[in-house]
């Protein structure tokens, strides 16, 4: 039976169907009916949850059809494993056991069966002479105990009758002492399992055990349960029991005598007060009220089995005979009041914690329309283009680019160069990051001609559309055939009620045909541009320059417009590169494409990063990143055994320090002594100098004042030394005074170094690892965490990348990667579920907190909020990130997620919002920065000769040329990025043509004349400029 907080699952009862033709949900596994559809969704989502408890192998965590297939196939095998000759036996012994624990209950059988058998079991014997032999138990004889004439008693012991296996027809009579089963067969495990099986027990304390119906019929257990076993007996005798301690306390007869005065009467009796809860208002009251009865009782009259006597005369502590017999007046016992619920245990529903009047810190916006009014300080001043339908694919294409930019060959680069270089749109003002980006994307999409040029993508077919264009156009040139003309009859109303239905309906038809040919009018001329063009081929060639690659870009959204999924973001970008008004031509396209907006960029650098993931490059270096991460784990596994064994070896050399410590130590310092007068003269000659000096004037006969200052500089020397002398002296009589430490106290000091070391390592490579697995993390972007308001949080930095980029990048010594704190709002089911409820639970919240949910986000956010997903802010300041942490509230469950992780990399999270601060600058703190930039730049350029880069990957030496550098009006922060990783990976940008093939006879003539160029410079010996290429030299006068 499947278990949901360790007690069975209660199934439903079948609901009466009036309507046989009603229909209904059924759940085949509990036979349950549903009436309506949204009753078998709820009880199919009960099902689903991962609570629920397999009863035979104890497994949790499953749901209810995993846990109830698990309990089928595990009664399989108990049913198969368990010995059938022991099932009766142990099902007896079980019925109606009292036994609370299973634990308890599985021990206490075992024990009485581990060595009791029963005819039909397959056992093996010890016969006489050591053999051993395979039987089976025949018949069992019992013997009770029995009193030896010491008066001891010798405890029972059975016999058995066994057939041995290997000898047919022979039988051996044996004890429990020379026979044993199997050690599979019988073990506390498989009998658990067996219990669990077949018993069940109710859920009240001290319910007995009590064993299937079924199974009982098959065994012939007797299921009637005792009286004092039943529960309405059970709760009868704790309701007496209840009863009898209430009439204790007001019937003194039922209580044990106390102490008596010397009167006869008896006393109160002084017991300590018991802990309570309640107030001092009511424990004074109930005191008041047991003296009232005590006096009572004491005085009014007497107690049976008591003597009553008499007054003694001249008692002057006694009442009078008139008072005594006075009853009180009846005093109302106030009820207690009802104790107060148990605190809540957290973490709890981050919304159901009671509003603590903290504002989380404002967030910042990077687009020109947020959702709330913002100060222009939020905003930075190169996001006015930006529109808040952007940020999402801005950032997950700048996400994609750096993690896979290995796969891409581009050199990472920060978050501020990439979105400024999108801003960025002028003809004047090429930008190498914005062409590598897209040209190093198409590449992977198609592969070149050398390695096979084929298509790595599924793209949607043109042929067919084009002819079926084609057979339309034909259809429609053709002739229609005239109408044979019908004879006029005489019109009629029926007949003219015709002809103008008719006429109606052929003018709706005419009027939904123009709307239709209106819509399908092209809205862009990407056909007439691509007419002589098939971008499919350019791309394998590798054409980019000269508006290539924003050619090869149209191409491939109008093919991706035949895909309806894709087919309006296409159709947009479109409209922008071949407008209808614009004649398109490969340099239209180009200068389109300069000066497009940075939206209609985002959305087209969406699309094809998305259908990267697509390709077999993506794939084969997520598959590899997860083997890498595989093996990461288990080096990982390794280095973590290996510091747990060290700790317990460390553990275990402190507590022998801690045994050697005492006859280790030093004995204690003695007491200084006072110092002597001496000393403080000897401490005024020192200070003697100084005083002098200042007094001493500087005239030219100043040599008995130089004799004198030598003389007391002579004398403090002295004196220093002395000092330096005696201080020796007493370190070595301590020394000498101080036992000797033993060797195997410095042993296991040198022991405990070591180990603390090892363990240090240990802890040093367990970091390198899990950095290594936070790199290698790259299928997807790991959230932070959720707020009480359900926002997600992201740090991109978070996993997939280095976090501060490539250490090798053209861009590395900013120092940061994305440098933010991403915050996105709700998705629709959560904002619908959480935040914006129906009114009758937003009236129910308002009860319980005083205000509706939206009225605590718009008090809790302040001014600034993100209400659906569509929407971003983010933070950039190292305050907001402890501002953020504090605003937080542990006791919720997505909170107390969420600020776990801000606490884990709060260092790196702030240290890379510094130097992003640092990187982002005013030109006017930058000014210096700027120059040596400059200087590095022009630097590079000298040594590579100007537009050249040194490159030794064939034979030879080949000079690769650099585009041109034209002059631009404004010079852009991203235009110093370069892509060093394609200049050192396949020797050219992704944008340039690859460099043409040297021939044979090239290179020889270009021996040749190095060789006569060597020969002269030994004679002439010229000048030498060593360059910053990876190998060799150039001459001063060289290319």
């Amino acid at each position: 039976m499947v278990l949901f907080k360790r007690k069975p699952v209660q199934f439903l009862p079948v609901p009466e169907i009036e309507d046989e033709q009603q229909e209904v949900w059924h759940i085949p596994q509990t036979g349950e009916v549903f009436l309506t559809y949204e009753d078998y969704l709820t009880r199919m989502d009960f099902y689903k949850q991962r609570r629920f408890i397999c009863q035979i192998s104890g497994h949790s965590g499953l749901t209810f059809f995993d846990a109830l297939e698990s309990e089928l196939a595990g009664a399989v095998e108990v049913e198969q494993a368990f010995p059938e000759a022991l099932k009766g036996p142990i099902l007896r012994r079980v019925q109606f056991s009292t036994v609370s624990r299973i634990d308890t209950l599985v021990d206490q059988i075992y024990d009485e069966f581990k060595n009791d058998y029963y005819p039909g079991e397959a056992v093996t014997v010890h016969i006489l002479g050591g053999e051993r032999s395979h039987g089976i138990v025949r018949d069992k004889t019992r013997f009770g105990a029995k009193v030896l004439p010491d008066g001891s008693v010798a405890p029972p012991f059975s016999r058995y009758f066994v057939s041995l296996d290997d000898r047919a027809g022979q039988e051996v009579m044996v004890d429990d002492s020379n026979m044993f089963r199997d050690r599979k067969v019988f073990t506390k495990a498989v009998l658990r399992s067996f219990i669990k099986k077949t018993v069940t027990r109710e859920a009240w304390n001290g319910a007995p055990w009590l064993v299937k119906h079924d199974v009982a019929d098959k065994y012939h257990i007797d299921t009637r349960i005792p009286p004092h076993l039943r529960y309405d007996n059970k709760l009868l005798e704790r309701k007496q029991l209840q009863l009898q301690k209430k009439a204790s306390q007001f019937d003194p007869a039922l209580v044990s005598p106390g102490p008596v005065s010397p009167t006869g009467f008896r006393l109160p009796e002084l017991k300590p007060a018991p802990k309570s809860h309640k107030s001092k208002a009511q424990q004074a009251l109930q005191a008041q009220q047991q003296a009232i009865k005590g006096k009572h009782s004491t005085f009014g009259g007497h107690e049976p089995g008591q003597f009553v006597h008499l007054p003694l005369p001249g008692n002057p502590f006694q009442f009078p005979m008139s008072l005594r017999g006075q009853v009180p007046p009846p005093v109302i016992r106030q009820p207690e009041p009802t104790p107060p619920p148990p605190p809540p245990k957290y973490p709890i529903e981050d919304l159901q914690i009671e509003p603590r009047g903290l504002v989380r810190p404002q967030l910042k916006f990077m687009c020109k329309d947020p959702p709330v009014d913002v100060a222009p300080d939020a905003k930075p001043p190169d996001s006015d283009d930006i529109l808040m339908k952007s940020t999402l694919p801005l950032l997950e294409t700048w996400d994609t680019l750096n993690v896979y930019c290995e796969i891409f060959k581009l050199d990472s680069f920060t978050w501020d160069d990439y979105r400024q270089a999108m801003v960025v749109h002028s003809e004047e003002t090429p930008v190498q990051l914005f062409e590598e980006i897209h040209c190093a994307v198409l590449k992977i999409l198609v592969s070149s001609e050398a390695e096979g040029g084929k298509v790595q993508i599924q793209l949607p077919e043109l042929e067919e559309e084009e002819e079926e264009e084609e057979e339309q156009l034909e259809e429609s040139t053709a002739p229609t055939p005239e109408p044979d003309p019908q004879p006029s009859g005489r019109a009629t109303r029926s007949s003219m009620a015709k002809m103008e239905a008719e006429r109606l309906a052929a003018e709706a038809a005419a009027a939904e045909k123009e709307m239709q040919k209106a819509e399908d009018a092209p809205k862009h001329r990407a056909e007439d541009v691509l007419r002589d063009f098939d971008w499919i081929e350019q791309l394998k060639k590798r054409d980019f320059q000269d508006g290539g690659w924003e050619m090869i870009m149209v191409g491939l959204f109008h093919q991706l417009s035949k895909n309806e999924r894709l087919k309006a973001s296409c159709e947009e970008v479109l409209q922008q590169l071949v407008p209808t008004d614009i004649e398109p031509s490969r340099e239209t396209v180009r200068q389109r494409y300069a000066t497009l907006d940075v939206n209609f960029r985002a959305q087209a650098l969406q699309i094809i990063c998305m259908l990267t993931t697509e390709t077999k490059a993506i794939r084969g270096y997520m598959e590899d990143c997860s083997e890498t991460m595989t093996g990461y784990r288990k080096e990982k596994i390794e280095w973590q055994r290996k510091r747990k064994q060290l700790i317990e070896e460390l553990k275990g050399l402190h507590d022998q320090r801690k045994i050697l410590l005492p006859d280790n130590l030093p004995p204690s310092p003695p007491l200084e002594p006072a110092k002597t007068n001496g000393d403080v003269k000897m401490s005024d000659v020192e200070d003697l100098p100084a005083n002098a000096s200042d007094e001493v004037p500087e005239t030219d006969d100043d040599g008995p004042a130089r004799k004198l200052r030598r003389a007391n500089d002579r004398a403090a020397e002295r004196k220093r030394k002395a000092e330096q002398e005696q201080q020796r002296k007493e370190k070595a009589e301590a020394a000498a005074k101080m036992p000797k430490q033993s060797k195997q106290f410095q042993r296991v000091l040198k022991e405990i170094q070591k180990k603390e070391e090892e363990v240090a390592e240990c802890e040093q490579e367990i970091a390198v690892i899990d950095n290594d697995l936070r790199e290698a993390d790259c299928p997807r972007t790991r959230v932070l965490g959720k707020d009480r308001f359900w926002n997600r949080y992201y740090w991109f930095e978070r996993n997939g990348m280095p976090y501060g980029g490539l250490p090798n990048s053209s861009t590395a010594s900013a120092g940061y990667a994305n440098g933010c704190i991403w915050v996105q709002g709700p998705d629709e089911l959560e904002r619908e579920g959480y935040i914006d409820m129906k009114p009758e639970y937003q009236d129910e919240y308002k009860a319980k907190f005083g205000m509706t949910v939206p009225a605590r986000k718009k008090l809790e956010e302040g001014a600034t909020s993100v209400f659906n997903a569509t929407q971003w802010g983010y933070y950039d300041d190292p305050e907001d990130v402890d501002k953020l942490i504090s605003w937080l509230d542990i006791r919720g469950v997505n909170e107390l997620k969420l600020r776990k992780e801000l606490v884990n990399y709060r260092d790196k999270i702030v240290k890379n919002m510094e130097n992003r601060k640092k990187y982002l600058a005013p030109a006017a703190e930058k000014e210096k920065d700027d120059e040596d930039g400059a200087a590095s730049v022009t630097a590079i350029a000298t040594t590579t000769g100007g537009n050249k880069r040194m490159s030794t990957r064939g034979r030879g030496v080949t000079t690769i040329v650099a585009p041109p550098a034209e002059p631009a009006p404004e010079r852009y922060r991203c235009m110093n990025w370069q892509n060093m990783m394609a200049l050192e990976e396949i020797g050219h940008l992704h944008s340039q043509e690859p460099p043409p093939a040297r021939s044979r006879k090239v290179t020889k003539k270009k021996e040749a004349a190095l060789a006569a160029a060597k020969e002269k410079e030994v004679m002439v010996e010229p000048e030498m400029v060593v360059t910053r290429g990876k190998k060799g030299r150039q001459s001063a006068g060289g290319r």
